[in-house]
């Protein structure tokens, strides 16, 4: 819900994101962007024929996998064929003539060899009938490359032989075989065992074998290559090659669908802990359907090409292998708007451990992000993942105080009223802050930016209107404007739905008929001007205005059937008669014509007062109609009457007080004077440059102003002893906050180069300095006498607390950097670069002095988040693709390749946005931008989260559950991004981007005691080998009870 003037691109992602959801229906969320701009018809079908483009691919990749498994299935016929032929000669004797009889099966057709270009025809030697006789039995052998037969498979190159006992061999003859030919192959198989059961054997048997070759292979690697387990000298190459097809099926799916999660923890990951009810078969076992032919014979059945494939190594077949699947893992991940559908087809393949979309195998969660699979290891704590109860936290957040006001680009927006209060809005909030109480209510019934504020005749009801936006989904919401009473907060008329475009610019009430009509200006291309009773919601006229900006618009004190609306280079003067609004233009005459009409009042007099570009104060008068030149049809005009010359730059504001007196606000000059009735200059004061130019004046008693600037201040003071800030902000987006270890403050930094600390108690700002580049991040010591602050540029640097003096002054690399962090005792700092390394700083005298202690390096993307373990020794870190990697700082900032050995380790913060205990934040199909933030409480009772759709999320703590249910916040205008509890865990700071809001929230109900899960919380013994089924239905049981909670009074 981002306003559309925050147009980034964040916003235009999401508008091109949800136009690829609408046409293929991806999974995939949106980031939140508040663009009311439209694209063109031509983006509209290049991103339409993108989708299609993918479809495609995904269709060819779809097509290869398929072809792939059937010649996988010719090749498990062959294996079952051999099968048949070493314990059933007669069958085998019946297929082979069969095969020569009929000239049809692939495996004895003729081909080409590749050694002489030759054809040779089909045929089969098989052993001697009287060799069974005799008793003897029978051992195939492997004959020589000159009697080897041709009789061979061109897609698997696969060959079938038999020999006798001895050397004297003969053919059988056709007719001795025909008896037999009806055979089929459950014949030779075993009696009870069918070909189906046979062919799944060999599958499960290879799987195991696969595990097996594994466990050594990393055995051998952890011990120099010559430590680990030798392999059965049974099985030689040739036997490898010839079960390489059925464990093709498993290393292809399974490494196709882990392909992300094998980035996702490049230097190595766990392996996985086999279930308790399959272990995995000893190593001086056999386990291929062949095993009887190498018992009897020790000489393997092997391919045409084994001599070739002999040489190549075991290292080099699997990473051929894991190319290819690599391959296909990022052929479906380029096409995340499909999805599902590569779910699906890496699923199919995938073992039978495994499901869409989570997998409990070897005590491990699996989550996607973009079609990417994230490997979360589960604590030994928790007894039962599948009965974990994710619960609403029992506390609750309330909007306690609005840091900032809206001045950059708004006008007319700062009132005060008979309460004593002054009324003004930043981001979705429209704040009623007592001056002398100094004290906030909150007016929170908009759902995106507040624009434009009028006061209502009885200075009591008061007129909002908002922008636009779009939704979570894309979608743009409706603009509407809220009347609303001031005393109770209390919603009396909501108008204008269906009816603006993008949002609403200007309002302002009728006088003469006691606050009867509305009029009100959207900003559409035609700027629709249209006036309402805005009592019974009935829309009384509407025209289109200009093509150009409108800036301000009023009804005439004394006359509501007359309005004035200015802005780009206009004045236009309409006339509301029988339903219609007819307009005339102010002619400027011999006057220069200014770009921009600013502002406008009406004096005592009746005359209109303007204030323009060119730093001039414009009277405007009827002139009667000039009949002499125009003829009889003439009618009066209003002209310019007088300029006076009053600021250096624009006029931004004109006030006009009780007395008849004018005041002014200047822009460049940032002045304000008072006027006389007659324009005569009185009195003047400049405003500090800190504060940049005027933007709105109000008066207070007639000698006490408030004053609104367009650096987001308001002053108040008066013209004999100037002005001081009563509310601050920061006029650009903000990222960086850090709160203080002991005390309720907090320090934030943003692309305006300011930084800033605030009280979270008084509820002011203690100081804020200059920096020559925006800070993106910071950190306090845990001694809490500096902080340090990260530059977009790669430079940070560390301030004293108290005397804001540069205490150190670094650089790491020329990149941005993300995040700064100390340990927990402060003899650490880890810095977070976007050039993929965590620099680690060895930390002295209080913070004082800092030296370079080592660089982990092992990401492949830029830094994102990280945490330090409670003992200072560890590192969580999460990156820009979606990685979750663990380091050893004190043993020399190396890479845990076993992160299934941190899976107990306790962190002393938790900020990182992917891990095991937050994962439950995070929606089905999320973007891995969709969330910016998290922090859990010191007291480990809850995480608040800061989304990408305006929103701010309070979950309990941990919470690893799918859909876990949340509180849900409104207030923000565009996204939010960071969050931070004070010390006390008394309240949660929320940073908005573009609108450049800080909101305080306090931390209401709750029970004192650390967090966790309590024993309610508690579930049986988790078992190893609960099935992959039981973890689906639990996820889906999770996900239907996920809900969120309102905003208590939204």
């Amino acid at each position: 819900m981002k306003s559309s003037a925050f147009l980034g691109n964040s916003d235009l992602k999401a508008f091109g994101a949800s136009i690829m959801d609408g046409s293929t229906n991806s999974l995939d969320d949106v980031s939140g962007g508040s663009s009311a701009e439209f694209p063109d018809r031509t983006s509209l079908m290049e991103v339409r024929l993108q989708a299609q483009e993918d479809e495609i691919t995904l269709l060819k990749s779809s097509l290869a996998d398929a072809l792939r498994k059937l010649r996988i299935h010719d090749q498990q016929m062959l294996l079952l064929k051999q099968h048949l032929i070493a314990v059933n000669p007669g069958a085998a004797r019946s297929l082979n003539q069969v095969c020569c009889a009929d000239g049809l099966s692939r495996s004895c057709r003729q081909s080409v060899s590749s050694q002489d270009g030759l054809c040779h025809p089909a045929s089969s030697q098989v052993a001697n009938s009287t060799g069974e006789e005799n008793g003897h039995s029978h051992t195939p052998k492997v004959p020589s490359p000159r009697q080897r037969p041709s009789c061979q498979d061109r897609a698997t190159q696969t060959e079938l032989t038999l020999q006798g006992l001895d050397s004297g061999q003969e053919r059988v003859p056709l007719a001795l075989t025909r008896a037999v030919q009806s055979l089929s192959l459950e014949d030779a198989l075993p009696e009870g065992m069918s070909v189906a059961q046979e062919s799944l054997s060999t599958l499960e048997e290879g799987d195991l074998e696969e595990e097996d070759e594994e466990d050594e292979e990393q055995e051998e690697r952890a011990g120099g290559g010559g430590g680990g387990r030798m392999k059965d000298s049974s099985w030689s190459p040739g036997v490898e090659e010839a079960i390489q097809p059925t464990r093709l099926i498993r290393r292809v799916g399974a490494e196709a669908q882990d392909h992300n999660g094998a980035s996702e923890d490049p230097a190595g990951s766990a392996p996985q802990t086999p279930s308790s009810g399959s272990p995995a078969p000893p190593k001086d076992q056999c386990h291929s359907p062949l095993s009887p032919i190498l018992e009897d014979g020790k000489k393997p059945l092997i391919r045409r090409n084994s001599e070739r494939q002999m040489r190549e190594t075991p290292d080099r077949t699997k990473q051929r292998l894991g190319k290819k699947a690599a391959s296909s893992a990022n052929l479906l991940a380029r096409s995340p708007s499909l999805e599902s559908r590569a779910k699906d087809l890496i699923s199919s393949s995938g073992s039978q451990g495994s499901s869409r979309g989570r997998t409990t195998q070897g005590q491990s969660i699996k989550m996607f992000l973009r079609g990417r699979p994230i490997t979360m290891y589960i604590p030994s704590n928790i007894q039962n993942y599948e009965e974990l109860k994710m619960d609403l936290p029992a506390e609750k957040l309330e909007l306690d105080w609005v840091y900032g006001y809206r001045g950059r680009d708004c006008r007319a927006n700062l009132y005060l009223l008979p309460s004593g209060e002054a009324v003004y809005f930043i981001a979705c909030v429209v704040v009623l802050y007592h001056l002398s109480q100094r004290t906030q209510r909150h007016y929170r019934k908009h759902t995106d930016c507040v624009r434009c504020l009028a006061i209502h005749p009885d200075k009591i009801r008061v007129a909002s209107g908002q922008t636009a936006g779009v939704d979570k989904d894309g979608k743009p919401l409706q603009p509407f404007v809220h009347i609303w009473d001031s005393g109770t907060l209390a919603t009396l008329q909501t108008i204008g739905l269906g009816t603006f475009e993008r949002g609403v610019s200007s309002v302002a009430f009728s006088q003469s008929d006691s606050g009867a009509s509305l009029c009100v200006v959207d900003e559409s291309n035609e700027h629709m001007l249209s006036v309402w009773d805005w009592a019974k919601g009935i829309k009384q006229a509407e025209v289109k205005s200009t093509n150009e900006a409108v800036l301000a618009v009023e009804f005439n004190p004394g006359d509501s059937s007359n309005i004035i609306t200015s802005g780009k280079s206009h004045v236009h003067f309409w006339t509301l008669s029988g339903g219609a609004l007819t307009k005339k233009q102010g002619i400027f005459g011999k006057y220069k014509k200014p770009k921009f009409i600013l502002c406008f009042v009406f004096s005592l007099t009746g005359d209109v007062l303007t204030g323009d570009s060119e730093g001039n104060i414009l009277t405007w008068g009827k002139s009667r109609a000039d009949t002499k030149t125009l003829g009889k049809g003439a009618k009066e005009t209003f002209q310019i009457m007088r300029q006076t010359r009053a600021h250096e730059g624009s006029v931004f504001t004109l006030y006009v007080l009780q007395g008849g007196a004018l005041l002014s606000g200047g822009g460049k000059d940032r002045k304000i004077i008072r006027w006389s009735a007659d324009l005569a200059p009185e009195r003047e004061c400049e405003i500090p440059e800190q504060f940049g130019a005027v933007r709105t004046i109000a008066d207070v008693d007639g000698e006490e102003l408030l004053v609104g600037t367009t650096r987001n201040a308001i002053l108040r003071g008066t013209f004999s002893d100037g002005f001081v800030a009563i509310v601050q902000g920061h006029v650009d987006e903000m990222w960086g906050l850090a709160t203080h270890p002991s005390q309720n403050v907090f320090l934030t930094c943003g692309n305006d180069k300011q930084l800033c600390l605030w009280n979270a108690e008084e509820h002011s700002l203690d100081w804020s300095t200059t920096l020559e580049e925006s800070g993106l991040c910071a950190d306090f010591c845990p001694s809490g006498t500096v902080v340090s602050v990260g530059l977009n540029t790669g430079r940070w640097l560390v301030l004293d607390l108290r005397t804001r003096e540069l205490v150190s002054d670094l650089t790491d690399g020329n990149e941005q950097l993300s995040v700064m962090r100390y340990s927990p005792d402060g003899s650490y700092l880890a810095v977070g670069s976007h050039d993929n390394f965590i620099y680690i700083y060895g930390v002295s005298e209080s913070g004082r002095r800092y030296t370079r202690f080592g660089k982990c390096t092992g990401h492949s993307s830029f830094i994102t988040h990280l945490d330090w373990s409670k003992d200072g020794k560890y590192i969580m870190s999460n990156s820009g693709d979606y990685e979750i990697l663990y380091w050893d700082v004190a043993g020399g900032c190396k890479l845990l390749r076993n992160r299934y050995e941190s899976k107990d380790r306790e962190w002393a913060s938790y900020t990182c946005v992917l891990g095991f205990h937050v994962m439950g934040v995070w929606l089905e199909g999320s973007d891995g931008t969709d969330i910016n933030a998290l922090c859990r409480s010191h007291n480990e009772r809850m995480v608040a989260m800061a989304d990408d759709f305006c929103k701010v999320h309070l979950f309990q703590y941990p919470c690893p559950k799918p859909k876990a249910p949340s509180h849900k916040y409104e207030g923000h205008g565009s996204h939010v991004t960071n969050v931070g509890f004070t010390s006390s865990d008394s309240h949660l700071l929320s940073l908005g981007g573009k609108d450049t809001c800080i909101l305080q929230w306090r931390v209401t109900g709750g029970a004192s005691g650390p967090g966790g899960w309590g024993r309610e919380h508690q579930a049986p013994a988790f078992t190893a080998s609960a099935s992959a089924s039981a973890s689906a239905s639990a996820s889906a049981s999770a996900s239907s009870t996920s809900t969120n909670s309102p905003e208590p009074g939204m």
